[in-house]
């Protein structure tokens, strides 16, 4: 069976402006579609998420404002987001469409890869990482499905931030975890907890699996992989594939340390390091070339001058010793004093280099008299142990201040210091480290039962921000008393975050003006209405509601008497429907009344308009499907008729 053709989406117009072309796969939070931007005639990947993730308001809350973080984040090794919406019960990210496979593709075609191969996807993977720390985001899902391979030979990664929005769904409420359990750092499995560390040790995990063809722990179950990555170390690769380097074990142990805080500070300190092993690594492992380049001399070695004379060559004849004519000894005379002359000179110059190596003599020794300056090191985003050991490493002191809130440092890096790095400042002098203490997150308060004022105070003093106030109707809370919010209470916010509140309608007086007599009371007996009937005569359908007090849509407390007013039901059925309706059966066509009672509310009106009935819809609680209609089904009605449908 070709699944694409039988996809509900494929053919349709998404939000009047994605054409869905095909679809490309699918997975456990998503299908992705290829489709066309029609609006700006260019392809785009459309991921559509699952029906139970879109049913979920605080899912659909979160991925939203996690979209919007994502589309800002421009990187080229970043798959971007163009748009998000929602199409009636769609919910959708439209993004770049990287024609390729994903790195899982590979892995599987080729099995494992030579380490520098390995490095070159893994570095523009960090590279990405990295930007979206720096921007306080954290991946939470980094896998080699969610690394893609263009054709052409660039590495993107996909999915940033839907892990995160996955967190505030009901699903995680009841225990998922979210990630893919091979790659969870050991803090996500016991606490439910990432950060940008998290992120490395998924890294490193990656680096495990390019260079071994396989990940480090199997189990029977999820779970007792889950115990390993907690209580086991990480084992070397070399281990699993002698041939791997040296330098791709340390990187590995290093990324993918049980404690967070022995790991690399975040993706841009292991890209430095993953740099680092692969400008280390060889380019070729031939024994035979580094042999002869180490026995091999220079390949032109010029002669030098002490070197002796071949035995072949005529030795010179000695000088003989005679007596020189005078007119020589007068010439040795005379150089012998311009020798002289030029020693006088040179005595100066000698006592004037004398003084001024004195004086720089002098001069250095005042100046290694002083103080010792030193640069501020670069300590922004480190770990706080790793910063301490950096500056004492510098013979700087080092005090740490009262953490700030940050919404782009992590938890426990440092978020700034005093003074600022590059500054000049004498050995042994402190230097203030301001730690991050992540981003501030502010506890939904408990309002539930307080008046709604009460409940705006107290949402604003927990430095939230009142959004809409809603009324509801409800029976078990008294009215104009607190329901619910939104967010709900116990959540963790960010500050200045819109809380919606809803409060208590008590009862709201339903319309069931057109319902039958015996339905009216029945319905709003059971919704805790006192119910009284009164009959009168009039032209309309008989033992029909005309009329009722209070008027639908008021507000009224539990146990208040409703007055429905009813056509006389002893009128002679068909006497009414002859008087009001002889003509029309006369020169129309009766139609009968289909049953849709129990059928989605739009469902059943569009079915009985396409039969040539009016329909109108009267809401009597938040259900979407029909209770009651009028009339009843199976009667016979000229078109045109109306038909009253309640849900």
């Amino acid at each position: 069976m070709d699944t694409t053709t039988a996809d509900p989406l494929v053919g349709r117009l998404l939000d009047r402006r994605y054409r869905i072309e095909s679809r490309i796969a699918r997975g456990g939070m998503a299908t992705v579609y290829l489709a066309l931007d029609i609006r700006l005639d260019r392809t785009v990947a459309l991921k559509v998420m699952h029906r139970s993730l879109a049913d979920d308001p605080a899912f659909v809350r979160r991925f939203i404002g996690e979209a919007k973080s994502v589309a800002s984040l421009s990187h080229p090794n970043v798959v971007h987001v163009f748009d998000q919406g929602t199409d009636q019960d769609i919910v959708y990210l439209s993004m770049e469409y990287v024609p390729g496979r994903t790195l899982r593709d590979i892995l599987r075609e080729r099995g494992r890869l030579p380490a520098r191969e390995a490095l070159e996807i893994l570095i523009p993977v960090l590279a990405a990482l990295g930007a979206a720390h720096q921007a306080g985001m954290v991946h939470r899902d980094v896998k080699p499905e969610n690394v893609l391979m263009t054709d052409d030979g660039r590495v993107k990664v996909v999915d940033f931030g839907l892990a995160r929005a996955i967190e505030a769904t009901n699903q995680t409420r009841t225990g998922m975890m979210i990630g893919t359990i091979g790659y969870m750092a050991p803090e996500q499995v016991t606490m439910g907890a990432a950060d940008v560390r998290s992120d490395v040790y998924a890294a490193g995990i990656m680096l495990f699996e390019l260079v071994t063809g396989q990940q480090p722990y199997e189990g029977a179950t999820p779970m007792s992989v889950a115990y390993r990555h907690v209580h086991d170390t990480v084992p070397a690769p070399s281990t699993l594939v002698p041939e791997v380097p040296p330098l791709i074990d340390t990187l590995v142990a290093h990324a993918t340390a049980r404690e967070p805080h022995d790991r690399p500070a975040d993706a841009t300190a292991m890209l430095v390091a993953a740099v680092d092993a692969h400008r280390m690594l060889p380019r070729t492992t031939d024994p035979q070339a580094s042999n002869v380049r180490s026995h091999a001399g220079p390949a032109h070695a010029a002669p030098t001058v002490s070197q002796p004379m071949p035995p072949s060559m005529p030795q010179a004849a000695p000088a003989h010793t005679l007596i020189q004519p005078r007119a020589e000894t007068r010439a040795e005379a005379r150089a012998e004093a311009r020798a002289a002359r030029r020693g006088f000179r040179l005595s100066w110059f000698l006592v004037a280099l004398v003084a001024v190596m004195v004086v720089a003599v002098g001069l250095t020794g005042w100046y290694f008299s002083q103080a010792d300056y030193v640069r501020v090191p670069d300590l922004i985003g480190k770990n706080l142990v790793v910063a301490e050991k950096n500056a004492a490493s510098l013979d700087l002191k080092v005090r740490t201040a009262q953490g700030q809130y940050s919404e782009k440092v992590a938890e426990g890096l440092i978020l700034s210091t005093d003074p600022v790095p590059q500054s000049e400042v004498e050995t042994g002098s402190t230097i203030t480290l301001v730690p991050s203490l992540g981003p501030k997150r502010v506890v939904v308060p408990d309002t539930t039962g307080m008046t709604g004022n009460d409940a705006r105070s107290t949402v604003a003093r927990a430095g939230l921000t009142v959004g809409s106030v809603k009324r509801l109707a409800n029976q078990q809370v008294e009215r104009d008393k607190v329901i619910r919010t939104s967010p709900q209470v116990g959540e963790r916010v960010k500050e200045g975050t819109k809380v919606d509140i809803y409060v208590s309608a008590g009862l709201v007086m339903p319309d069931v003006t057109g319902m039958t007599k015996d339905e009216a009371a029945g319905y709003l007996g059971g919704q805790g209405f006192q119910v009284q009937v009164n009959e009168v005569d009039d032209d309309a359908e008989p033992c029909t509601v005309i009329a009722q007090a209070p008027k639908a849509k008021a507000e009224v407390d539990k146990g208040a008497a409703a007055m429905i007013t009813v056509a006389r039901c002893q009128t002679d059925f068909w006497d009414w429907f002859g008087r009001g309706d002889h003509e029309a059966r006369d020169d129309q066509q009766a139609s009968l009344v289909p049953q849709v009672i129990g059928k989605d509310v739009k469902d059943a009106e569009s079915e009985l308009k396409a039969l040539g009935f009016r329909v109108r819809v009267q809401r009597l609680g938040n259900g979407g499907v029909v209770q009651y209609q009028r009339p009843l089904p199976n009667s016979e009605r000229p078109a045109g008729s109306t038909v009253y449908l309640w849900h």
